[in-house]
């Protein structure tokens, strides 16, 4: 039903193998704005975990000098003694003060460099997490319609919001204990080989081995947690379909049903994450026996050479002080060591996102301006299709309502060509499948046409620039959506400019007012997600109204009265009237009566204009458009054979297609 293979892989996955080290493109790009968040950030962590490390020295300094006078105050530093000297007190009280003052003011500044560290990090964090956002945004909106026609709206919402989270998390927590991490290994690790370097080497025995371990790690997890986004996506846009589709669920009674689709895609999501998940859980306990050797080890050799002097093949002496640095230091060791793989984890998922957000970014325009565009400049409204022809090739994502089969190289129109004066209407007629939808997309360059041109005055469409294009043409469509918001916000949508009255007076021309003032709270009355508050009706009025308040210079009516009843037509088609009779106009209507006055009528058929003219010759004509105003006067027993047999061939041919969306 969904048109989505769900066992496909990531959405994303051409993108995102375009990308190379999309992690330094990130700082590159991004990053370099805010060097100066990330240098507060990064001078004081790496302050803040020094400062963190001097506590064990004071203490083994005063257990060895002061409380058991055992060895000079400076002598017990590990470093800088020579420096320091001048400045110790004389008497043991003294020192125990200093070392007081000494660990409280290790403490208080640490703690403020603690505070600056956070908002270093977080400021650039959050600042490159705004700007990725926004840009990844704009870059989609800005993408073809074919793009859209392949990716489910969850998937896209997942790069907006569970990708960009992700890269905000890395560069927030990842990057912080990356710094604490270095800080207190190297630190950790400079300070104990300078008091022992002998048995420094049995504390720092785990390192190679955690290296090694977290190498592994990284090449099993990586696949998977690829696997884990993919899903992820898959799952949001389940959910998004379904959702939006509510109405249509319960009409059917189709809930037993899409619980089973959720629980289907929910399961795929839950299988790949929970292998993950066991990867992870056996990654980071592993992790912390290896660190924890090191204590182990560390506690054994070392309390040994405090009670017996050096073991085995060691030499030199250790002081009860420095054992308790050492068993400190060892303890502080293992958590940095653990988090380690979790710096890991959260880089490896950071990458796959920037990978993915950059993929998308470099997503090319098919429908793109040319350096040299100008804006399109309508002086009569004449509107000029010179042989057009457009087909599949290149551009999967055209409208398959409007297209007979799904092959690639399908042709959807062949050789359009028609003119329309300033001023005058042209009605597309046809039945479902000929192209009429498709033939108006191509002037507003949905898509771009593969032979011929399409002019403005003219002025070749491809020629201009997009928003000059789109500025001057007035679209309403069959499928009318309206945003989140209030009644007069979605009539003001795109003419933000204009006031209540002229909001009223667009809502009067499209027969809407009315119906608006009943509301509980008229013009500022809250349409809800869609529109959902409103009928179809209700909704296609206003969106006529808000293509009245544009004031186009070239007006497209796609099926724009589909879904008001005959009555509501009739006063709309009045008010349509009015505001096409001094712009040019195109009109796709199945209910013919709506376009019998129009000044010029194309009939299509599989793509190929096959009749034009007014509404009498082409009655007179006896063809297909006279077949159709058959049809719909209710004279089916007066139809050709050759007319139903053609209908049924059509009607195959749509089912096919549908079969093979659903597929």
């Amino acid at each position: 039903m969904s048109g989505v293979d769900w066992e496909d892989d990531d959405p994303f996955e051409e993108q995102r193998e375009e990308i190379e080290n999309p992690m330094k493109r990130l700082f590159v790009e991004y990053g370099r704005n805010y060097v100066f968040h990330a240098v507060v950030g990064i001078l004081a962590s790496v302050s803040a975990r020094v400062l963190d490390l001097l506590p064990p020295i004071m203490l083994a300094v005063a257990l060895d000098a002061v409380f058991r006078d055992e060895i000079g105050y400076a002598e017990a530093l590990p470093f800088g003694s020579e420096i320091v000297a001048p400045y110790v007190p004389g008497t043991q009280l003294e020192q125990f003060y200093l070392t007081v003052g000494v660990i409280a003011g290790a403490f208080f500044l640490g703690a403020a460099f603690h505070w600056i560290r956070n908002w270093g990090f977080n400021a650039f964090a959050q600042n490159i997490q705004h700007d990725i956002r926004t840009d990844t945004y704009d870059k989609m909106q800005r993408l073809n319609m074919d793009f859209f026609a392949d990716k489910q709206t969850g998937e896209m919402m997942s790069i907006l919001s569970n990708d960009v989270n992700r890269l905000e998390r890395f560069l927030n927590d990842g990057m912080n204990s990356l710094f604490r991490l270095a800080v207190m290994v190297v630190g950790i690790g400079a300070i104990l080989v300078a008091y022992n370097w002998q048995l420094a080497l049995v504390a720092l025995l785990p390192v190679p081995l955690i290296a090694g371990f977290t190498y592994l790690f990284v090449r099993i997890i990586q696949p998977k947690y690829a696997a884990v986004r993919s899903t992820v996506g898959k799952v949001n846009s389940r959910l998004e379909n379904n959702l939006g589709g509510i109405q249509v669920i319960k009409s059917s009674t189709t809930e037993d049903y899409e619980s089973d689709r959720v629980e289907d895609v929910s399961q795929d999501y839950f299988d790949a994450n929970w292998d993950a998940i066991e990867t992870r859980i056996k990654f980071f306990p592993g992790l912390r026996v290896l660190a924890g050797i090191g204590f182990v080890v560390t506690f054994l050799v070392g309390g040994l050479w405090v009670f017996q002097g050096p073991p085995g093949p060691f030499t030199g002496t250790l002081s009860e002080g420095e054992f308790v640095v050492f068993i400190l230091y060892t303890q502080r060791f293992i958590w940095p060591m653990a988090q380690f793989g979790q710096i890991i984890n959260m880089y490896q998922r950071a990458r796959a996102s920037s990978a993915r957000m950059f993929g998308l970014m470099d997503e090319p325009s098919r429908v793109a301006e040319t350096p040299d565009a100008t804006d399109l400049e309508v002086r009569e409204g004449r509107v000029e299709y010179d042989h057009v022809t457009f087909g599949y090739g290149g551009h999967e994502g055209v409208d398959e309502s409007d297209a007979a089969e799904t092959d690639e190289d399908e042709v959807i129109v062949e050789d359009i060509d028609f003119t329309v004066g300033g001023g005058e209407t042209l009605a597309l007629v046809g039945p479902t499948g000929a192209g009429k939808s498709t033939v108006l997309k191509l002037l507003l360059r949905m898509y771009d046409v593969d032979e011929g041109a399409i002019r403005i005055d003219g002025q070749d469409v491809r020629e201009v620039t997009l928003e000059s294009l789109r500025e001057s043409i007035g679209y309403v469509s069959q499928d009318t959506f309206l945003f989140y918001g209030t009644v007069e916000e979605n009539i003001r949508y795109g003419t933000f400019e204009a006031d209540r009255d002229a909001v009223i007076e667009a809502a009067k021309m499209a027969e809407a007012h009315d119906f608006i003032q009943n509301l509980p709270e008229g013009y500022d009355t809250e349409v809800g997600e869609r529109g959902v508050k409103l009928s179809g009706g209700q909704r296609q009025r206003i969106s006529i109204a808000r293509a009245i308040l544009k004031d186009p210079d070239i007006l497209i009516l796609d099926e724009a009265t589909s879904d008001v009843d005959t009555e509501t037509e009739m006063l709309i088609q009045r008010s349509i009237d009015e505001l096409a009779a001094d712009r040019t106009t195109f009109a796709i209507a199945h209910r013919l009566s709506t376009i019998r006055d129009a000044d010029q009528i194309v009939v299509l058929e599989d793509g190929e204009i096959v009749e034009r003219g007014t509404h009498e010759d082409l009655l007179a004509n006896d063809g297909l458009y006279s077949h159709l105003w058959g049809v719909q006067a209710g004279e089916i027993d007066e139809l050709p054979q050759e007319f139903i047999e053609r209908a049924q061939r059509r009607q195959a041919r749509t089912e096919v297609d549908a079969d093979a969306d659903d597929d």
